[in-house]
């Protein structure tokens, strides 16, 4: 059956408080995201990431800080992003407590920096966060493209979704973490087809983000988009699809999954 299948719930971090929005805007606040994990580390999820949404001076101090009180009370592997531009960013998150880092605009803009982190604290450590978009534009003659956005989804990059997953893979990230911004909040599902084209061409696992909305949204993420792990914020933050209950569907459909 391989690897059980991964349930992340993850908490978008703001001024000390998690938030969740809508395509990355119109954010509400979902509550204190240490008690928040230590929730979701009792109800059984396979791991948390903690997101610092605006990673400026003072908040990525208070942040930090968060990261080690998370580790003082959580037993599950956590991942930490956010204003990630050097190794000593993540030298500071890893001693703080944190398993793995997430970094997104800062590999678009330095490649370099995903083999840094791979060769000084292992591949296991470094997980590339792509945030993509599918949408027509002039120079792709009317043909739909996945491009990747920097800067929590703001600005737009002339880089190909597919292409960039094949740099960061061979560049030495450990996973690829990837969020269709079409399918952020919106509840609708994730978008299978470009999960299964990542999970088919990769060799290393493959997050599924943005769009989950129900229990068979989940189901079709590992099925339809061979995801290895599926993570989502606001439809646990708010209680709408309890984390014992969604993995005890899984396990029922047939697909391995750790309850």
């Amino acid at each position: 059956m391989g690897l059980a299948r991964r349930i992340i719930p993850c908490l978008d971090v703001k001024n000390g408080e998690t938030v969740k929005g809508t395509n990355f805007v119109n954010l509400r606040s979902a509550g204190d995201p240490v008690e928040l994990g230590k929730a979701y580390s009792r109800m059984g999820a396979d791991e948390l990431v903690f997101l610092d949404i605006t990673a400026s001076y003072e908040e990525r101090k208070t942040f930090t800080e968060m990261v080690t009180r998370v580790a003082r009370e959580i037993n599950i592997p956590f991942t930490v992003g956010g204003g990630i531009n050097e190794l000593s960013d993540v030298e500071r998150l890893l001693y703080a407590g944190a398993d793995k880092v997430s970094i997104n605009s800062a590999a678009l803009r330095r490649p370099e920096l995903i083999e840094e982190i791979a060769k000084r604290f292992g591949s296991q450590v470094c997980v590339v966060a792509i945030d993509a978009k599918q949408d027509l534009y002039p120079e792709t003659d009317g043909e739909a493209r996945w491009f990747c956005y920097l800067k929590g989804g703001r600005e737009r990059t002339s880089h190909d979704l597919f292409e960039w997953a094949h740099e960061a893979q061979e560049r030495g990230a450990g996973e690829i973490l990837f969020t269709s911004m079409n399918h952020d909040g919106v509840k609708q599902g994730y978008a299978c087809e470009a999960l299964a084209r990542l999970s088919g061409e990769l060799s290393i696992p493959i997050i599924a983000s943005g769009g989950a909305g129900c229990k068979e949204h989940f189901r079709e993420a590992f099925t339809k988009g061979h995801a290895d792990a599926a993570l989502a914020a606001s439809v646990f933050h708010f209680g709408e699809i309890p984390i014992p209950e969604l993995k005890q569907y899984l396990h029922n459909e047939g697909i391995n999954i750790r309850l």
